[in-house]
């Protein structure tokens, strides 16, 4: 899922895999602004068939909660 998850935010943020840093957030990619969060959270929402609550979306801000919010 991880891998995944990666290879989509290489696209909506416009960054070579290579490029992503180990620990993936918000505050380390510089790119990441609200139209592209928007972005990453529909590509997410397609990819894994999930549909995400605002509160949730707020909150997908690293990896980790990322990983969190599509495994409920």
């Amino acid at each position: 899922m991880k891998d995944r998850i990666i290879e989509i935010m290489s696209e909506v943020f416009e960054l070579p895999v290579s490029d992503f840093p180990s620990d993936i957030k918000q505050e380390n990619i510089e790119n990441w602004d609200s139209l592209r969060h928007l972005n990453l959270i529909v590509e997410l929402e397609d990819a894994f068939d999930k549909s995400f609550e605002p509160e949730e979306i707020s909150e997908m801000t690293s990896m980790d909660k990322i990983i969190e919010m599509i495994g409920k």
